[in-house]
């Protein structure tokens, strides 16, 4: 008797082991790229988040108190607090540039608290354009555990900058205490040396749906990728087909093992 019950003890320790190693928790990511709020209110924005019920969300081109005459009706507003209001989200934001009248920039919206967020700006050489950066963030998930979650906006005038903006992502992103998730517009083809070595390392859970311009898309400049690749797997991806601004949104549903 005491054999079989210390087989059955073995064997329920063995399955229970097999359930933890394999538990997984299930989120969902969105990456858009607004173009400043020149094509679609705040209104029209949050609405499309709110109904896609994310767990977090990367923007890019997030204006904070700006005043453009290419979108009057955006004025004075601060995007990434409006938007978090309106889809009852956590919000934080990472500028990157001073710009008419406010700052010009990227943004975070959470379901789950920020347990840290950081803004790391990205090497700017003489071959660049404007300043970039990364928004990187510990979201706590549920009590006590945490995944890091970053956007990121690369530079849009050549490959050069574009390879050591990639580098210093690398840098920082692959040192991170918690698997990562790193969304953004890298405008960037697939095929470009930035991503097909840039990323190599990475998992890409997004699709290879071309993504700009909205109207008629032609090309793929938007992404979501996950490091290290054992600790994510996709399961869904998205491309939505909305006319809210001059990129299509992209999203996909995963797992963290």
């Amino acid at each position: 008797m005491k054999s079989l019950c210390l087989t059955v003890a073995l064997l329920l320790a063995l399955v229970s082991g097999v359930f933890a190693e394999e538990k997984t928790d299930t989120l969902k990511v969105l990456c858009y790229n607004l173009r400043f709020g020149e094509l679609a209110s705040l209104e029209e924005l949050a609405a499309f988040i709110k109904e896609e019920q994310p767990d977090v969300v990367a923007l890019q081109e997030v204006d904070c108190h700006t005043n453009r005459e290419r979108a009057p009706l955006q004025n004075g507003k601060d995007f990434i607090t409006e938007l978090g209001y309106r889809t009852g989200m956590l919000s934080a934001y990472g500028k990157t540039i001073p710009y008419a009248g406010g700052y010009y920039g990227i943004g975070i919206l959470s379901r789950f608290p920020l347990a840290s967020v950081e803004r790391i700006y990205l090497p700017k050489t003489e071959h660049g354009k404007e300043q970039r950066a990364m928004l990187v963030s510990h979201v706590e998930y549920e009590e006590g555990k945490y995944f890091t979650f970053a956007c990121t906006h690369l530079d849009y005038t050549n490959t050069e900058e574009r390879q050591v903006q990639v580098a210093k992502l690398n840098e920082v992103l692959q040192k991170e205490p918690y698997p990562v998730i790193v969304c953004g517009d890298f405008n960037a083809r697939p095929d470009s040396k930035e991503i097909v070595e840039g990323m190599a390392d990475w998992k890409r859970l997004c699709n290879l749906d071309s993504t700009v311009p909205a109207k008629e898309p032609r090309h793929k400049i938007d992404y979501i990728f996950a490091y290290p690749q054992e600790k994510w797997e996709g399961i869904e991806n998205i491309t939505w087909k909305v006319q809210l601004s001059d990129h299509l949104p992209i999203g996909a549903v995963v797992e963290l093992r």
